[in-house]
C-alpha cells in the first residue's frame, strides 16, 4: 500500500474541477481548499444548473458548466473529481482521459470489471491516470496495519472480520437512481461496503476464493440488501464478510486476529487512531506493544488523506493512488461475491476475466436474489 509522501506544494498549485455537485462533491472542494498551496479549485460542473449556481458560490469556484466536454475544451484541467453517480463514471472517466485530464472518480469506480478495465486501457503510460476514492486505505492506523502485516510484527494474520452494517430505509430507495443494476452495478455490497472491503484487500492482499450468499432481505428494489460472504486469501488468512442496509444499530468494523495480538476497528464513515485497539496475546504482551507503538499515526481516514496523496503523485508524475490495478483487485471481489451468490458456488480470481457472465454486469444478466 505505498504512497508518495506529500511534497512542499508546488509554485502553480495543479488546477482542479469537480463534476457533480451532490453531497459527496463539498468532502472533495472542502479536502481541495484546504490543500490550497497544492491546488485550486478553477471550475465546476452539473447538469442541473440551479444545483450548480449554488455549489459554486458557496466555495467561490470561478468557471461553472452543464457539459463536462466543453469544461474540458475550455478550462484543460490537470485533474477532474468525478463526485456523480456511478452509472456515469466509465463515460465521463474516458471524456477526461481522451482529453489528456487525470481522473478521481468516487466508488465504485465503474459499473463492472468491462467498464473499469476499459478505465484502465484508456490510460497512458505517462498518464492521464484514473484513480478511485478508496480513502479508508489512508488513516495512518490502516498504514501501520498494513506495514505490521508485511514485517511480521505481529506473527501471520489469520482470521478476519469485515463488516458494514449501516441502516438505509425504504425512501433512500425509492430514488430513481438507486439500488439498480443499471445505474449502482448492485446494492451495499457494491455501494456501501465496498469501502470497508477495499481496506481488507489493502491489509491483507489478494484474495483467492469466496463464497457469499446475497438476498432481498426487506427493501423493495432491484439488488440485494444484504450479503455475507466467506473469503480466502493468499497468505492464508480467511475473512468473513457482511454488507447490509437494514442494521439500526451502524457500525463499520474490521478484526485481525493475528499469531500474537488481535487488531480491531470500530467507525462508521471514518476513523482515527483512537478508532483502532490492540490485544496482544498471551506471553506477547510487550513486544505487540511494542511494535504497534511504533508505527505511524496522526491521520485520519478521509478525503483530505488520499487527496493530498493523489495530488503529490501527480507532482511527481506518477501514477496516483488508488490505481486502477489496485480498484480492479477489490471490483472483483465484489464480481467474486455477487457471482457466488447467484451460482451458489465458490468462485475464484481467474474466473471473473472476459467472457465471463459477470464481467459485464455484476448481476450475471439475471436477478437471482432470494426474498423473505
Amino acid at each position: 500500500m505505498h504512497t508518495p509522501d506529500p511534497a512542499p506544494g508546488p509554485a502553480h498549485p495543479l488546477r482542479v474541477a469537480v463534476v457533480g455537485t451532490g453531497n459527496i462533491a463539498r468532502y472533495h472542494v472542502e479536502a481541495l481548499q484546504a490543500l490550497s498551496g497544492d491546488a485550486v479549485v478553477v471550475a465546476a460542473a452539473d447538469v442541473n444548473p440551479d444545483a450548480l449556481a449554488v455549489f459554486t458560490d458557496r466555495y467561490g469556484i470561478p468557471e461553472r458548466f452543464t457539459d463536462l466536454d466543453r469544461m474540458l475544451g475550455e478550462v484543460r484541467p490537470d485533474l477532474v473529481h468525478l463526485c456523480t453517480p456511478p452509472g456515469l463514471h466509465h463515460g465521463q472517466a474516458l471524456a477526461c482521459l481522451r482529453a489528456g485530464v487525470n481522473a478521481l472518480v468516487e466508488k465504485p469506480p465503474a459499473l463492472s470489471l468491462a467498464e473499469l478495465e476499459d478505465m484502465a486501457a484508456a490510460e497512458g503510460p505517462q498518464g492521464p491516470y484514473v484513480a478511485t476514492l478508496f480513502q479508508h486505505r489512508f488513516g495512518s492506523g490502516a498504514r501501520r496495519v498494513r506495514a505490521l502485516v508485511e514485517s511480521g510484527g505481529l506473527g501471520r494474520p489469520l482470521l478476519a472480520v469485515c463488516h458494514t452494517l449501516w441502516f438505509r430505509d425504504q425512501a433512500y430507495f425509492d430514488v430513481p437512481w438507486r439500488g439498480r443494476w443499471d445505474t449502482e452495478g448492485g446494492g451495499p455490497t457494491m455501494g456501501h461496503g465496498i469501502h470497508q472491503m477495499d481496506l481488507l484487500l489493502a491489509l491483507l492482499g489478494d484474495w483467492t476464493e469466496v463464497s457469499a450468499t446475497a438476498r432481498r432481505q426487506a427493501r423493495v428494489m432491484e439488488t440485494e440488501d444484504l450479503s455475507l460472504a466467506h473469503v480466502a486469501f493468499a497468505n492464508g488468512a480467511v475473512a468473513s464478510v457482511v454488507n447490509s442496509v437494514l442494521s439500526p444499530r451502524e457500525e463499520s468494523y474490521i478484526r485481525l486476529d493475528f499469531e500474537r495480538a488481535t487488531v480491531e476497528l470500530r467507525h462508521l464513515y471514518g476513523y482515527g487512531d483512537s478508532d483502532w485497539t490492540l490485544t496482544p496475546a498471551p506471553g506477547f504482551e510487550e513486544a505487540a506493544a511494542a511494535a504497534w507503538a511504533a508505527g505511524e499515526s496522526g491521520v485520519a481516514s478521509g478525503h483530505h488523506a488520499q487527496i493530498a496523496q493523489v495530488l503529490a503523485a501527480l507532482r511527481a508524475k506518477e501514477p496516483p493512488p488508488v490505481t486502477t490495478a489496485d480498484a480492479l483487485r477489490t471490483l472483483r471481489l465484489v464480481a467474486g461475491l455477487y457471482a457466488s451468490a447467484a451460482q451458489r458456488r465458490t468462485v475464484t480470481p481467474a474466473e471473473l476475466r472476459r467472457g465471463s457472465r459477470y464481467y459485464d454486469r455484476m448481476h450475471g444478466g439475471g436477478t437471482p436474489w432470494q426474498s423473505r
